[in-house]
C-alpha cells in the first residue's frame, strides 16, 4: 500500500475513524493515482484502518482507473444502477459497523451525507480534510519534479505572450496566440482562466480579458498555470509597452520589492503570517496599503489553490517541502495595475525559485 494511504490510515487509528469516504477528484487522486473528473456523477475512495481500501466510479471508467494503476476493488456502476447499495455491501464485508466516518465536509453534497448518514445512523462524521490538507501540503521530489515542468511551461507561456504584443492587438488576441502556443507543446490543460490585461483592466485583481486593445504606455498583466500530470504552475508577471509614466514605474519597483522580501522571508520556521506582512509592510509604507486587497499567496499542486493560504493572520509555520505562491499586487483604478507572482518550493536553507521569466520591469518596444 502506499504511504500516503498509510499515512492517512495512521490518523484514522488515532481518531477512532472507521471508514474514510473521500469523494473530491483531487484527493482521490492523491491517494489512488486515479484522476477523472465525473461531473454529476459520484466518485469515491473509501478508506479503512486496516482493511483493503476500494474505488467507486462510472463502470465506462473502470478501465481507465486500472490502467492508472489502482489494483484494489472498484465498484463500477451504470447510470441506471443505485451505487450506494453496492458501497454498503462492500463497507459490511470490511468491517462490522460504522461509529466514526471521515469525509470531506466542505465538498460533499447534502445529498450523498444524507445516504451515508441513512447507512450508517449512528455514525459521527467528521472532517477529512485538514489532515488531507496537511499530507498535500508537503511535496515528495516527484511532485516537485512535476511542477518544475509545469513551471518551465507557464515562463514559456508569458514569453510568447510578451511577443506577441502589438500596438492595436486585443487582449483576446494575445491570450489566444499564447495557449495556442502551448498546444503545440503537447499541453492539454490550463490551471485556471488565463488572464492578458491591459491598461485599466490590470487594476481588476480578477479581470476577464477581452476586447480591449494594447496601446503605448500600457501596462499588460499576464496571469496563467499550466497543467502537468495533473500538477498547477502559476505565474504573474507585468510587463510595460512602450515608455510608461513615473507613477506606474513607482508601482511596478514597490510591488517588486514587497515580492522580493517575501521571498527572502519564505524559510523553515518563520509564519506565514510573517511572510505576508513582510510585504505588505513594504506596500503599505510606500502608501499603497489600501491598493493590496488580497493574500500574499497560497499552496500549489493537485489544484492550483492549495492549503496554506499566506495571510496575515495565518501563524502556520513554514515547512520545509511546501511549494506555494508569493504574488503581491497594487491595482490603482485608472492607474496601474501590476501584480509579480512566483511559485517557490521550501528547502533547509529558504526559497528555491522554480518560476524563472525575468521580473526585472520588461519593457516591450
Amino acid at each position: 500500500m502506499n504511504q500516503r494511504l498509510i499515512k492517512l490510515q495512521t490518523w484514522m487509528k488515532e481518531n477512532d475513524v472507521d471508514v474514510s469516504f473521500l469523494t473530491s477528484s483531487e484527493n482521490v487522486f492523491y491517494l489512488s493515482g486515479y484522476y477523472t473528473d465525473p461531473h454529476e456523477r459520484l466518485l469515491a475512495l473509501v478508506v479503512f484502518q486496516e482493511e483493503e481500501p476500494f474505488l467507486v466510479c462510472p463502470s465506462m471508467e473502470v478501465p481507465d482507473a486500472k490502467r492508472s494503476g489502482w489494483d484494489r476493488e472498484i465498484i463500477g456502476y451504470s447510470d441506471i444502477d443505485h451505487p450506494w447499495d453496492m458501497i454498503l455491501g462492500s463497507i459490511n464485508k470490511r468491517i462490522n459497523g460504522v461509529h466514526k466516518a471521515a469525509i470531506e465536509k466542505e465538498h460533499m453534497n447534502v445529498e450523498r451525507y444524507e445516504q451515508l448518514s441513512a447507512m450508517f445512523p449512528k455514525a459521527a462524521f467528521i472532517s477529512a480534510e485538514e489532515k488531507l490538507r496537511l499530507l498535500r501540503m508537503i511535496k515528495d521530489m516527484n511532485e516537485l519534479k512535476i511542477i518544475e515542468e509545469a513551471c518551465a511551461l507557464a515562463d514559456y507561456a508569458v514569453e510568447f505572450g510578451a511577443s506577441e504584443i502589438k500596438e492595436g492587438k486585443t487582449e483576446l488576441e494575445v491570450l489566444n496566440a499564447l495557449e495556442y502556443a502551448l498546444k503545440q507543446k503537447g499541453v492539454t490543460e490550463m490551471s485556471f482562466s488565463t488572464m492578458v490585461l491591459t491598461g485599466a483592466n490590470a487594476a481588476s485583481p480578477h479581470g476577464t480579458p477581452g476586447e480591449t486593445k494594447i496601446k503605448k504606455g500600457d501596462l499588460v498583466l499576464f496571469d496563467l498555470g499550466v497543467v502537468v500530470d495533473r500538477y498547477c504552475s502559476d505565474i504573474t508577471r507585468t510587463v510595460a509597452y512602450g515608455d510608461i509614466n513615473d507613477k506606474q514605474k513607482e508601482i511596478y519597483d514597490t510591488v517588486l520589492k514587497a515580492q522580493l522580501a517575501a521571498i527572502e522571508a519564505s524559510k523553515p520556521g518563520v509564519s506565514a503570517a510573517d511572510v505576508d506582512l513582510t510585504a505588505r509592510r513594504i506596500i503599505s509604507d510606500a502608501g499603497y496599503g489600501e491598493f493590496f486587497p488580497h493574500r500574499l499567496g497560497h499552496g500549489l499542486g493537485i489544484s492550483v489553490h492549495e492549503y496554506p493560504s499566506l495571510t496575515e493572520t495565518n501563524q502556520l509555520m513554514i515547512e520545509e517541502g511546501m511549494i506555494y505562491t508569493i504574488e503581491p499586487g497594487i491595482y490603482v483604478p485608472e492607474i496601474a495595475g501590476v501584480r509579480i507572482e512566483d511559485d517557490i518550493f521550501i528547502t533547509a536553507d529558504g526559497a528555491k525559485i522554480l518560476t524563472k521569466f525575468p521580473k526585472e520591469l520588461q519593457i516591450i518596444k
